[in-house]
């Protein structure tokens, strides 16, 4: 087990930001801001990895949404109280993180290129912020917390079938793996489509026809790292479909065995087994909130799974501010979906929430650059979040928070 609260290295990276990546300067020209990155993404991956990556559930209008209500969010600005860019470091759940910004779990990332998941956590520890591994990623819990000892988290969907058996399993295994917070997400009771996923050739079993073979051809840096890496597998859930299974024989186990949305018992009995601190995921109503915190959940996290659920559901943005004062600062309140730059970001935090969780960025930044795609994500948002709260005036993380907003969007539940 790793015991990241003993750790030397841990304690004095407390002390010290981190610095941007060697390359910045060359990729910032190139890309300087996240929408480059998936712009260029578009024509460097497969077309199917990029359909993967970009689309939500069915016309994206959802993840419109999610952009369009983050947008009009305005931040008043207060002048003539500094002169510097201010730190960005915060602290969640008793440890210290170099920004309010982190990396959500993603399924697959690996579609979008190989290898997909250590890179994001070999990139998360070194810039020192949350990196949550997702359980239908592309590499172990065990292999997650010794790429990312310091700040690795671990996210679990249900598996009711057998009292629980691979779900309190994958949670004795995080355990010993180091994770420093479980996250269950708790919205997504059912399946739905994604129409840019069906018709990439996403829409079950991973078996190439002729233009998905055509697409890999004309991607040879992307088709190269399927070599090295193999196809993209669900790593943690193939330990129970055997040892033998292939890719395909492990997606259909997982169809069988994984599905439903946890009930507020079985969050609790959760609870019950892991003894360090618990975050559940897919919050947007505020008696929810209330419900988690009766239950001793130690944070949640705002979200609508990115838009790629069902497009009818609100922002998050336009929730957070009702499930901040639901839970009255009695709990760790956490932002995804629709961040695409460190204004979002501080637009986050202005709105009451600690930090915020970005996905699809990353997802454009592995498409665009490659190994190198998530370190510079991480440097652009860091970067972009200290301007946004330099231009505010707001000296340290905890100032944003009395920055005058307009929010247009807000939820008002029960008026």
């Amino acid at each position: 087990m790793h015991d990241v609260t003993s750790k030397g290295a841990a304690k004095s990276a407390a002390t010290a930001m981190p610095g941007r990546s060697p390359n910045y300067a060359a990729l910032h020209k190139r890309f300087p801001t996240i929408p480059y990155l998936r712009n260029y993404a578009r024509r460097n991956i497969p077309g199917f990895a990029f359909e993967y990556a970009d689309g939500g559930a069915g016309a994206d209008t959802g993840i419109a949404h999610n952009w369009a209500a983050l947008d009009a969010v305005e931040l008043v600005p207060r002048y003539g109280v500094m002169t510097q860019l201010p730190p960005t470091d915060i602290e969640l759940f008793g440890k210290r993180y170099a920004a309010p910004v982190g990396i959500a779990p993603m399924g697959g990332p690996a579609i979008v290129w190989p290898g997909a998941d250590l890179l994001l956590a070999k990139a998360a520890q070194r810039a020192r912020i949350p990196y949550v591994l997702g359980v239908a990623g592309g590499t172990t819990v065990e292999l997650a917390g010794e790429a990312a000892p310091d700040v690795f988290w671990f996210q679990l969907y249900r598996f009711a079938h057998n009292e629980h058996a691979i779900g309190f399993d994958l949670v004795r295994r995080a355990e010993s793996a180091g994770a420093n917070v479980l996250m269950l997400t708790l919205d997504v009771p059912v399946r739905t489509t994604r129409t840019r996923e069906v018709r990439g050739g996403l829409g079950g079993e991973f078996r190439p026809n002729a233009r998905m073979i055509a697409e890999m051809m004309t991607s040879p840096k992307w088709l190269m790292g399927i070599v090295q890496n193999g196809y993209p597998r669900f790593a943690n859930i193939r330990t129970y479909a055997g040892t033998n299974a292939g890719t395909n024989e492990t997606i259909r186990f997982a169809r069988r065995e994984m599905g439903g949305a946890f009930s507020w018992d079985e969050v609790a009995r959760y609870r019950d087994r892991w003894k360090r601190p618990f975050v559940v995921k897919g919050i947007l109503h505020s008696a929810d909130a209330e419900k988690a915190l009766s239950l001793g959940v130690d944070g949640l996290i705002v979200s609508n799974h990115g838009g790629r659920q069902i497009e009818a559901l609100p922002p998050p943005i336009d929730c957070l501010p009702a499930v901040v004062r639901a839970v009255g600062g009695k709990m760790t309140v956490l932002m995804d979906s629709g961040v695409r730059s460190g204004t979002d970001v501080v637009r986050a935090l202005a709105l009451g929430a600690q930090a915020a969780f970005a996905g699809k960025a990353f997802l454009w930044g592995l498409g665009a650059l490659g190994n190198e795609g998530p370190g510079h994500v991480i440097d652009l948002l860091i970067e972009e979040v200290k301007a946004a709260m330099g231009q505010i005036g707001a000296r340290n993380v905890a100032e944003t928070r009395s920055v005058e907003v307009r929010h247009p969007g807000a939820f008002r539940f029960g008026a």
